[in-house]
């Protein structure tokens, strides 16, 4: 597969894209920018969010964890229905009940403005943590088949990856972002889809045989009901729950989305169709895992390793288990499977960090410099755009020198810091009456997860052997509304 192929089709690809954005984008205001006129349908919103949920994360890592991890990851993926309840009952009819644009302009009214910006700078740190996750896979995909042929800088891939993005999205907004996404998915699941096909019809294996042969392989582990290991039911099922209570319910990204629908029970109907989905969807990437292992082994291509230096040995070059379905696509797979390869990972890291980048800039204007939606000068909301296009160039290239783990395993690790002290901010706010003292919410912002860092860091020895998985989102939420009931009052006492 040349370097000037791989040019060829994203390079069409990309243009269906920008297609897609002038024909959205040609009235756009900026209603449309910020909430899509509050007219997006359900199912276009419910089917686009299934990509932007998974991103281009799931579409590498969670078939390379396969090998190690078997499929405890659905495990996390149960924990989402129910997260995905509590957002349908509980969130979203508080948001749509309020008209928010911003859903941390709710904080702003419970607590004071410093509450409010403590809670969007946390999501302004999030999300910028986890869109350079993202768009760093693709980064190091274009880098390794494009720029190092040509002998250019990976830096050229992700300013490259960056702009494109910032092309598209910079007029319409969410309302570009709704059809984008659409297309995205649809092109990130055919290339799951295609690849299972690829590879049965490699090994030789029918739909029933196929279901056999994953079920009896070293990989098909799903369920640890042992209370302890990092990997327990208990502890997946706790941390995908809330996961997606923080990452998707009080994420600006993902809510903006669904409050540009029509009305309250569109977007819960959204909701609750694409929650249902992200099970088959989830386990297709799985089933993926591990007929990519079987073949890596069946075929003599190569073999695991998972030792500190060399996690996938496939010739004489080592791998990390993260790249070991772009490996195989792009140079053992035709050039035909790699090219789809190409597509589907292309848009499962597009569909959630385009979005993204609107939601930074929703918050930043609405939520950092409190302007009113109406009121932000288109001027100022350009610049906004381009200043967070510009960081997440700038963390990406951190991301270069720091990255050594499984990245699905860092980004929930990062939100478990980052989004805990949100989810104690919304708990506290829903679920007492109590009014804090508002210049103090910092503090307990910045207190939180620096304890859950330690916590973490010395688990074994502190309680007895347990180990933190990710259920550590929710140890740092309660320690966040512990330290918010400690600087509250009740409300009889409040002057």
């Amino acid at each position: 597969m040349t370097p000037g192929l791989i040019l060829l089709v994203l390079g069409l690809y990309f243009s269906l894209l920008m297609v897609v954005a002038y024909l959205t984008s040609r009235k756009a205001d900026q209603s449309s920018f910020y909430i899509g006129n509050r007219n997006s349908r359900w199912y276009l919103v419910a089917f686009g969010m299934i990509g932007a949920s998974l991103s281009g994360v799931t579409f590498m890592s969670v078939p390379g964890a396969v090998g190690d991890g078997g499929f405890h990851y659905f495990q996390i993926v149960l924990g989402y229905l129910a997260g995905y309840l509590v957002i349908i009952r509980l969130l979203l009819p508080l948001y749509y009940r309020m008209q928010l644009t911003s859903i941390y302009e709710y904080l702003e009214q419970r607590f004071g403005s410093v509450t409010h910006r403590s809670g969007a700078g946390l999501f302004l740190i999030s999300r910028v943590l986890g869109a350079s996750f993202r768009l760093y896979l693709v980064a190091i995909v274009l880098n390794k088949f494009i720029l190092e042929p040509f002998g250019l800088p990976f830096w050229v891939a992700v300013v490259a990856t960056i702009v494109l993005i910032w092309i598209y999205s910079f007029q319409g907004g969410i309302k570009t972002i709704v059809w984008t996404d659409t297309l995205q998915t649809t092109f990130m699941l055919l290339s799951v889809v295609v690849t299972l096909i690829y590879i049965t019809g490699q090994l030789d294996l029918n739909v029933s045989e196929t279901i056999g042969t994953v079920r009896n392989s070293a990989y098909s582990s799903m369920f640890e009901w042992h209370w302890q290991p990092a990997n327990s039911f208990y502890k997946y099922f706790l941390s995908g729950m809330f996961i997606t209570i923080v990452m998707t319910g009080l994420d600006q990204d993902m809510m903006q989305k669904n409050l540009s629908c029509r009305n309250l029970e569109e977007s819960q109907k959204n909701m609750r169709w694409m929650s249902i989905s992200l099970l088959p969807v989830n386990l297709l990437f799985l089933v993926l895992g591990a007929l990519l292992y079987i073949f890596l082994e069946q075929s003599g291509t190569g073999h695991a390793v998972f030792g500190p230096d060399c996690q996938i040995a496939i010739g004489d070059d080592c791998i990390r288990k993260d790249s070991l379905f772009a490996s195989l696509s792009i140079t053992v797979f035709p050039v035909w499977m790699g090219i789809v390869f190409l597509l589907g990972l292309t848009a499962a890291a597009y569909s959630s960090a385009d979005s993204a980048l609107t939601a930074l800039t929703t918050s930043f204007c609405l939520d950092i410099l409190q302007h009113k939606e109406h009121t932000v000068p288109v001027r100022l909301r350009y610049l906004v755009h381009a200043g967070f296009s510009v960081l997440l160039v700038l963390v990406i290239l951190i991301f270069r020198n720091l990255n050594n783990e499984s990245v699905i395993n860092e980004l929930f690790t990062v939100a478990g810091y980052t989004y805990g002290p949100l989810l104690g901010l919304f708990a506290f706010g829903m679920f007492t009456r109590r009014q804090v003292k508002d210049a103090w919410v910092p503090v307990v912002c910045i207190l939180s997860p620096v304890a859950c860092y330690f916590l973490n860091k010395y688990d074994t020895q502190l309680l007895g052997g347990y180990q933190f998985g990710f259920e550590l989102l929710l140890v740092n939420g309660a320690l966040a509304w512990m330290l918010l009931y400690f600087i509250s009052k009740k409300p009889e006492d409040v002057r």
